[in-house]
Order: structure tokens, then C-alpha cells, then sequence
């Protein structure tokens, strides 16, 4: 008896050891708290700035009409200088030598054709008495014509010669400020070469380089009095600006394109930075979410919608018009009066139970719901 009682005791352990060692069902997952937010259309005015450098209207790159090797430079960078002063002077020896020997040649061909006249008329004479016939007359009148053509060509070629002898002095054609030295004493240049840049007085221009995206938006504007604002940097008050002039083609190294705003009388240096900003008309019903609201799933770009009913979330995909500092601007996908997920999303999956997140209020050491008054997107993109 004793021993079946034994043997009972030690099934029953043995049942339980079985019991013990049975896996246990896996607890179910915690339901997430996420923070969300009310969609709503609001009023944007997109605002798009540029960096511009104030240059002149006309700059000129001036330099020699005739070669040769620099003999001195007046001027340097940044000096202001008046229409007709001296700014660079080459070697004039072979230019003078040149204007001798062409004045050299008129004397010659006015001698020439002094003789041939003389004797012309001596041979008229002559044939006027019968002693020759008219065709050696013909021959003194053709000479005669053929040395005044040689004096002609001699006299334009020494005024050629006196021209080139100036061009050894170049000389500013306009008041200015030298902005850049190309050629220094002592080099050899051709006809032609810069030697000196010289910026005009008068007008001023903004020039700015704007992305192909923006290329239409910006022709749009072309000529419109004061369509632009031009905000120096540092000192100074913004200023309105009217577009004149966008490049037909981009750049072919930076692949933008070169646009100039006429900055009026404004109180601008030359060469001073500043920024040009252009404002859009402003636009009713935009959706700005924040940038924590939006995620990249399976290609796409999605953001997380609650369903307050379910207390679950689903995936979305939307249309992202653009970035604006923290917000992003859905151009569709979603429309005012959908909740969003706007914290916690990057955990979820398709069909989570979810609840809104609540904050702990210290003072009554209580906690109200988030979901009691949903903030809307747009008040949080503005934090």
C-alpha cells in the first residue's frame, strides 16, 4: 500500500514538473501612445531669397588698339578715375618710327606727282602746238592720275600711323572705379588684350543666379517696377528692385541662370552683398505638417492617420510640395479634419492600436488627454 501511494506522489510531481516547464503565452504588445495633430488649410505667401552682388550697369574690359610692351600703369584697384585720364602707356618708339616712315611716304608721293603734273602740262602744251600726237599726251594724263591716287593712299596711311602713334596711351572713355588689373609693366600684349576693368558711374544692378526651377517665375517678374526686394547685408534699409534682364541659357559649369535687378538710386557700394527676396502672392488652404509627421515607406513618401474610432493607425501617401525650416507642405494626400501622427511614428505598423498621448499636469497631479483638444498642424509647425 505504501509503495502504490509512492508511486502516486510521484506521477503528480511529475505532472507538475510538465506543467511548470509548458510555455507560457506571449504577452501582448503595449498599446503605443502617439502624439497627433488636426489638419488645417492656412494662408502661406512662399518667400524665396538669393545672394546678389551690386555691380555696375556697364563694365568695360579696356585695353590697348595696337601692341606692344607696357611701359607703366597709372592706376590700381579701386581707384576712381576720370573720362580721358591716362590709365596705362606703352613703348611708343616703334609706333613714332612707324608715323616717320609714313610721312616719309607722303613727301615722296607729292614730289612724284608735283613732276608728273609739271611735265603733263609742259606735254599739253606741246600737243597744243602739234608737234606730238594724243596718245603720248593720254600717257602724261593716266601718269599724273596714277601718282595723285599714290599721294592719297600715302597721306591715308600716315594718318593710319598718326592714330597708332596715340593708341600707346590708353585712356579711360568714361568716369569710373577700376575694379580689376589684367596686365602689368614690362608684359607684351596684343591689340585688344585687357588690360584694365573699368565700372561706369551711374546706374547699379543686383546679380543674382537662380535654379532652372525658378527660371519661368522669375521671367514673369522681368520689368515689373519694384517686384523684388533687395536687403543688403549689414547696415542698410531693403529697398525695392525690378527685374531687366534673365539669361536665355544657363550657365554651362553651374547650370543656373544669371538674372540682373535694377536697384534704382538705392544707397549701395559697389561690389556690397546683398540678398534679393521675392515673395509669391499669398495662397489660401496650404497643408504644413511637421517634419516629424512625414516617413518614407516602400518608396513612397506617407504620413500616419489616426482613426479615432478604431484606435488605430494606417499608412497614407502624400505629395510633399516643398520644405519650409521644420514643416514640410503637402500639396495632396490628406485634407483639413484628418488626424495625423505627428510624434512616435516611426515605430508603427499598418492596423496598431494606438492612443493619443497625455501630459502629466505637476500643479493638480492630474492628466489630460491630448485628444480633449487636438492642437492643428499648423500651430505646431509654428512652434
Amino acid at each position: 500500500m505504501k509503495k502504490l501511494l509512492l508511486i502516486s506522489a510521484a506521477v503528480g510531481l511529475a505532472f507538475l514538473g510538465l506543467a511548470g516547464c509548458a510555455k507560457k503565452d506571449a504577452a501582448p504588445d503595449p498599446v503605443r501612445a502617439v502624439r497627433t495633430a488636426t489638419v488645417s488649410g492656412s494662408q502661406s505667401v512662399a518667400s524665396h531669397e538669393y545672394a546678389a552682388e551690386i555691380r555696375a550697369r556697364t563694365e568695360s574690359r579696356l585695353g590697348f588698339r595696337v601692341g606692344g610692351k607696357i611701359q607703366s600703369r597709372a592706376v590700381n584697384v579701386g581707384d576712381a578715375v576720370k573720362s580721358g585720364q591716362v590709365l596705362a602707356q606703352l613703348d611708343p618708339q616703334d609706333l613714332r618710327l612707324g608715323q616717320e616712315a609714313a610721312r616719309a611716304a607722303v613727301a615722296a608721293a607729292q614730289s612724284n606727282f608735283d613732276q608728273l603734273s609739271a611735265d603733263y602740262k609742259r606735254f599739253k602744251e606741246l600737243r597744243d602746238q602739234g608737234f606730238i600726237g594724243a596718245a603720248d599726251l593720254d600717257r602724261r594724263e593716266a601718269a599724273v592720275k596714277t601718282a595723285r591716287a599714290q599721294l592719297d593712299q600715302a597721306k591715308a596711311q600716315a594718318a593710319v600711323q598718326g592714330n597708332q602713334a596715340t593708341y600707346a596711351s590708353l585712356a579711360a572713355d568714361a568716369p569710373g572705379v577700376v575694379t580689376a588689373v589684367e596686365a602689368e609693366p614690362g608684359q607684351v600684349v596684343g591689340a585688344g588684350t585687357p588690360v584694365v576693368r573699368l565700372a561706369h558711374d551711374g546706374p547699379r544692378d543686383a546679380v543674382f543666379s537662380v535654379p532652372e526651377d525658378r527660371i519661368g517665375a522669375l521671367r514673369q517678374l522681368l520689368n515689373q517696377s519694384g517686384a523684388v526686394t533687395l536687403v543688403p547685408w549689414g547696415a542698410g534699409e531693403p529697398v525695392k528692385a525690378t527685374i531687366r534682364e534673365v539669361a536665355a541659357a544657363a550657365d554651362p559649369a553651374t547650370r543656373t541662370f544669371l538674372v540682373k535687378a535694377d536697384v534704382g538710386k538705392a544707397p549701395v557700394r559697389l561690389g556690397q552683398t546683398a540678398n534679393i527676396r521675392i515673395e509669391s502672392k499669398p495662397v489660401d488652404g496650404v497643408i504644413r505638417l511637421p517634419l516629424t509627421a512625414v516617413a518614407e515607406a516602400k518608396g513612397q513618401t506617407v504620413v500616419w492617420l489616426f482613426d479615432r474610432s478604431a484606435m488605430t493607425v494606417r499608412t497614407q501617401p502624400v505629395t510633399v510640395a516643398g520644405a519650409d525650416g521644420n514643416t514640410v507642405v503637402i500639396a495632396q494626400g490628406i485634407k483639413p479634419g484628418d488626424e495625423v501622427v505627428i510624434a512616435g511614428a516611426h515605430a508603427l505598423t499598418p492596423g496598431q492600436k494606438v492612443k493619443p498621448f497625455v501630459e502629466p499636469v505637476a500643479d493638480a497631479g492630474k492628466v489630460i488627454p491630448t485628444s480633449a483638444s487636438a492642437p492643428t498642424a499648423a500651430s505646431l509647425a509654428s512652434r
